[in-house]
């Protein structure tokens, strides 16, 4: 399987690439990569898509948000979330879609906050919330067979890595769609 790992350079990307080495893993950074595109330009999405071609599946580890006690944010710290984590990921999925192969699978990254916030932690929950209802609502319309799911992990210093590991392959190789794959909730 043909598999574009954006974020392969993070924590996160690091631990699933390595997982699966068995797969021609495409890495996508920002700074560091096979290839390197910031997803957060409308424009890379584009290109990176047309860059790489006979892909199967697309995982993203990338997005970046602002954690900060509420009567410190503001605008701008909001819009770091939409314009780094949420809007990408949904550009990837809109512009990717017409470029993956049928029966492909697209698999975002939200996280834990988007369910249970805790303090200071409004402009997480706010993008990770809509990640998550983003995946389940366009999952129902994913043409010729592509599947849309997100993994949601608790903060990765509580993340069980061979869980984590798991809740990728089983969005690459079942039948899943729509589904939010938790990992690391059971630290509630």
């Amino acid at each position: 399987m043909k598999i574009l790992m954006i974020g392969a350079s993070g924590t996160i990307g690091k631990m699933v690439t390595a997982a699966l080495k068995e797969h021609e893993i495409v890495a996508v950074g920002r700074k560091t990569g096979a290839v390197m595109a910031d997803i957060s330009l409308e424009t890379a999405v584009e290109n990176l898509f047309k860059q790489v071609s006979d892909i199967d599946a697309v995982i993203c580890t990338a997005g970046d948000s602002v954690t900060a006690n509420l009567p410190e944010m503001n605008k701008e710290q909001f819009m770091v979330g939409i314009q780094q984590k949420l809007w990408p990921q949904i550009n990837l999925v809109l512009c990717g879609m017409k470029y993956l192969k049928d029966n492909g699978s697209f698999t975002l990254i939200s996280g834990k906050m988007g369910e249970f916030p805790v303090k200071g932690s409004s402009g997480k929950a706010i993008v990770n919330g809509a990640i998550n209802s983003f995946v389940i609502a366009a999952a129902q319309e994913m043409p010729r067979g592509i599947r849309l799911n997100v993994i949601s992990p608790a903060k990765v210093s509580d993340i069980n890595g061979d869980e984590l590991i798991a809740a990728y392959v089983r969005c690459l190789e079942t039948a899943i769609n729509g589904e939010i794959i938790r990992v690391g909730y059971h630290k509630q």
